[in-house]
């Protein structure tokens, strides 16, 4: 897409050269202001593609540490500085073409065959240039390549101008060339003005018209995504560069945050083609939230494992009672100083009158070494677990038994099996008795893991 670009300004610096060429000889032959406004805008229009070939190749350089956002805005003020020279241009041809009809001085313009050729050949090459131009600028969004186009379009029907300017002075009415050169200029400032304005947006900022409402459109549609609160988009040649903020539930996991913000990027990588997306999240509570999500969301913001949150309504009294695990080697008033603070964030977020009750349990070690338990020990415990279970007959088929030994105590992990029918909270009080059950069968054992795994 580079060459391409590339490319095509290459072939618009050789064709602005001929035809300046061409136009200046046969305006100086036949003393036309028309064909020489031509013949000037023909000039600037070579000094204009030899802009637009540097800045087109400037442009497709990556980003560095001096240009984060890349060198796009290089075609911008290549763009900016073409309308310049329009406008300089036009100013001079008007000046002429006034002062001209103003004297009612008669300048003496020859209607030559080689006039009308050389016109004729430039309506030509200009129709097939801004044709090619402006489809490689739309392809590659690229300013500099859109103003080129813009020059050889606005050549175009100034030179059809000139020729019914040359036509007018063949039939002996003097004014047609000059006011055929005001044509030219007038021609040549709607141009330039139109091409300032969009290139003076882009230098500013200006957000493409639409974008913030077609950002909002896609984004809206990512699953996960309450609300697009904030959106700010900007274009540098054939880049979107946007930022946004969407509210997202305070009380997701940071993964499925962070997948979402991907998610909002590739959307939009998807519907708009260049776009490059920094997306940042809101947590919000949302109306769906229930007393044990706010719960867990207040513990997670303080950093403090809670579990077994249970919640209950006393006569319209919001009770909630909770494990809070904390290292095992704090004092108990630094642990105390924790759970009050808890219990603190919860009544704030839910009311002064909620009760709320906090067990304070030591953290299981991280890391802890430890070593396995020599085969008979191991047979043993699964012995007795064996005996346990056949006092409930609930628990089935004691597997998969490991005994660790670490210098707290053993830890046994074992796997049974149970009615697939049976509720969760059936299975879990059974698995749970169980477990203490051996804890006071040995002194050894300090935890006890138990898997239920319905029978198939």
């Amino acid at each position: 897409m580079q060459h391409e670009k590339e490319q095509v300004a290459l072939t618009s610096i050789a064709a602005s050269a001929a035809l300046t060429f061409a136009k200046g000889i046969v305006g100086f032959s036949t003393g036309s202001l028309a064909i020489l406004s031509e013949a000037g805008h023909s000039l600037i229009d070579l000094g204009a593609t030899i802009m637009t070939y540097a800045a087109v190749r400037v442009s497709g350089k990556p980003a560095d540490e001096e240009h984060h956002y890349g060198h796009g805005k290089v075609e911008s003020v290549s763009a900016l500085g073409e309308t310049a020279l329009l406008f300089l241009l036009s100013g001079i041809v008007i000046w002429e073409a006034v002062k001209r009809l103003v004297e009612h001085e008669p300048h003496i313009v020859v209607a030559t065959n080689w006039a009308f050729i050389v016109m004729a050949t430039s309506v030509v090459i200009d129709f097939f240039r801004a044709r090619a131009l402006t489809r490689v600028a739309k392809a590659t969004h690229s300013q500099a390549l859109e103003a080129d186009a813009l020059h050889f379009s606005s050549d175009l029907w100034s030179s059809l101008a000139v020729i019914g300017g040359l036509i007018g002075v063949s039939f002996g009415i003097w004014w047609a060339d000059s006011v055929a050169a005001l044509a030219v200029a007038l021609l040549v400032c709607v141009a330039g003005w139109r091409l300032g304005r969009r290139t003076i947006e882009t230098l500013t900022d200006t957000a493409p018209a639409g974008a913030v409402a077609n950002i909002t459109d896609v984004v809206e549609k990512v699953a996960g995504v309450v609300a697009v609160e904030d959106v700010r988009a900007r274009s540098v040649g054939d880049k979107t560069f946007i930022d946004l903020t969407v509210a997202v539930s305070r009380t997701l996991p940071l993964d499925r945050v962070s997948a979402i913000k991907g998610e909002v990027a590739s959307a939009l990588s998807r519907e708009i083609p260049g776009a490059e997306s920094i997306v940042t999240t809101d947590p919000v509570a949302l109306d769906s939230e229930t007393v044990l999500d706010r719960v867990m969301v207040i513990a997670r913001n303080r950093a403090l494992a809670v579990h077994h949150v249970t919640v209950h309504t006393i006569q319209d009294r919001l009770a909630i009672a909770l494990d809070l695990e904390v290292d095992g080697k704090l004092s108990l008033a630094a642990a105390h100083a924790m759970a009050d603070g808890l219990e603190g964030a919860i009544a704030g977020e839910l009311g002064t009158d909620v009760e709320v009750e906090t067990h304070i349990e030591p953290l299981q070690p991280v890391d802890a070494s430890g070593r396995e338990a020599p085969p008979e020990r191991v047979l043993a415990v699964q012995t007795v677990l064996a005996e346990l279970a056949t006092q409930d007959r609930a628990l089935r088929n004691i597997h998969e038994v490991r005994v660790r030994e670490t210098d707290d105590g053993e830890i046994v992990n074992f796997h049974c099996h149970v009615d697939p029918d049976m509720s969760v909270q059936t299975v879990h009080e059974k698995v749970d008795a169980l477990e203490r059950a051996l804890k006071l069968h040995s002194s050894l054992i300090k935890r006890v893991i138990g898997h239920a795994e319905p029978i198939r």
